[in-house]
């Protein structure tokens, strides 16, 4: 009770769960992973705007030192009015072998950074756009470049303050535009994915909840769209899924139905056939030769009457009881198949009995006598549904031996089985072979043949029907064998 308790109370803990929807991560993932993307375009933009500014105040200053060589001495007022332009410390220029410097302090500052803008990589340029955000509060900056269309070089010496804040104030605006993309691109994802995925998948769920609460009802199968894509696909495959669910049921409700039937049937049925029995012994015990020489077959047939009466409800119970095998002359089990069904003195249909007399089998004969009296009567069923007395009505039954396995052949000359037939051979109320058949017939034959470890299929035809069943015999205990030879 302890353990019971623990998993309980680890499973849920009673606190607050956030139940987040597909929609709703989609939203969140979409606008991570456009934040994502603006970061890595962040990364050389920033680079390409430290460059950009570094530029402009060394062009700004450019123009104030081309200046200053003109007259090399400006007026204190003019001077200092170019660097407040520029926002430069000191601007510097090397004319040959000439350098003019205008600056602000008499003393020279000492400088933190240098920034050459005529050797600028782009690893070198994203390094130094990181450095300036992360440490270039309160450094004086030195860049020097040529101006452009001149071997003249310029320097000029700014606090990178300036700097600082100006690449502060764009990553701010990158980050506001990136904030304003990645909602408007969620909305817009999440719109069409909502629409194209979320919704279909919400009414696939709802399919599959009301079919579920009664498979019966046809109004709660699924119509399927057409889209062609994954979607449509699932749809489709849904649909296909219910209603071979409800054909499922159908036949199961069938079945049900069916074994209702019989079991009311078998009861009364057990008592006629035990009063057939008693008249047939009556029968036995009279002179006349015709009637000594029918009794025996009599009996035997009430006496498989009998016994299929005390398992008919076997099918219903899925379940076929155990095969109980023995060795069986499958010549004389074919014989009494051919005289109960009337097949032996048929007066339009040739009977073709080519079973080996020697032919042993290792089987149930009772069941094996169902599954040939299943087939036979099949055969019997579509030769005589065509009057026209020019075709050839044959039925043959063969069988041979090869090593352990016998194999039986039934082959008709009728008019074969029909396409529907044979996509569901074998199946109860699917399988038949004939207008107003139920299958049972060829489904009972074929559990009986696997209850054996053998197959039976169809092999042949149009024209005519052959169905061929393979029996192994039963393997050998080798402990069993060597035990018995022991003792």
């Amino acid at each position: 009770m302890g353990t019971d308790g623990g998993a309980a109370s680890g499973a849920d803990d009673g606190r607050p769960r956030l139940n987040v929807g597909l929609s709703g991560k989609l939203v969140v993932l979409t606008a991570l992973f456009v934040m994502i993307a603006q970061v890595l375009v962040y990364v050389p933009s920033i680079a390409n705007f430290r460059i950009s500014w570094l530029r402009d105040v060394h062009a700004t200053a450019g123009v104030a030192a081309l200046a200053l060589a003109s007259t090399e001495r400006l007026p204190d007022a003019l001077e200092e009015r170019l660097l407040a332009s520029t926002g430069a410390i000191a601007i510097a220029l090397k004319d040959g072998r000439r350098r003019l410097m205008l600056t602000r302090d008499a003393v020279p500052r000492p400088v933190d950074a240098h920034a050459d803008l005529d050797h600028i990589t782009a690893t070198g340029a994203v390094l130094d756009a990181f450095d300036s955000l992360l440490f270039g509060t309160g450094r004086i900056l030195r860049v020097t470049g040529r101006l452009a269309g001149s071997a003249d070089l310029v320097e000029v010496v700014v606090p990178e303050d300036d700097l600082v804040d100006a690449m502060l104030a764009y990553s701010r605006s990158v980050l506001l535009v990136s904030l304003v993309i990645s909602l408007v691109t969620a909305c817009f994802v999440y719109w069409s994915l909502r629409r194209l995925t979320v919704r279909p998948l919400q009414r696939l769920a709802s399919a599959m909840n009301r079919f579920a609460e009664d498979p019966s009802d046809p109004e709660r199968l699924i119509v399927p769209s057409d889209r062609r894509d994954e979607v449509g696909d699932a749809e489709r495959h849904l649909r296909c899924m219910q209603d071979e669910m409800r054909r499922t049921l159908h036949q199961q409700r069938h079945l049900a139905q069916l074994g209702l039937a019989v079991s009311k049937i078998n009861h009364d049925l057990r008592n006629l056939l035990a009063s057939a029995q008693l008249f047939s012994d009556r029968l036995a015990g009279l002179p006349d030769p015709t009637v000594q020489r029918l009794a025996p077959k009599i009996v035997r047939a009430l006496d498989r009457a009998v016994g299929y009466t005390q398992t008919v409800l076997s099918y219903g119970a899925v379940k076929e009881a155990p095969p109980e095998r023995r060795l069986v002359r499958l010549r004389g089990l074919v014989e009494d198949v051919a005289e109960v069904t009337g097949l032996a003195q048929h007066p339009s249909i040739e009977f073709a009995l080519m079973v080996p007399r020697d032919l042993e089998v290792d089987a149930d004969p009772d069941q094996l006598f169902r599954v040939l009296l299943n087939l036979v009567r099949n055969a019997l069923d579509a030769l005589e549904r065509d009057s026209e007395p020019s075709l050839v009505r044959r039925l043959t039954v063969s069988a041979e031996r090869l090593g352990t396995v016998t194999v039986i052949t039934v082959i008709d000359t009728g008019p074969g089985v029909p396409a529907r037939a044979r996509e569901h051979m074998f199946q109860p109320f699917q399988g038949s072979t004939r207008s107003g058949g139920t299958g049972l017939g060829l489904c009972i034959a074929a559990e009986l043949v696997r209850a054996h470890g053998g197959t039976i299929a169809l092999v042949g035809g149009p024209p005519g029907a052959a169905f061929e069943i393979t029996l192994p015999d039963r393997p050998v205990d080798l402990a069993a064998v060597r035990r018995a030879a022991g003792r």
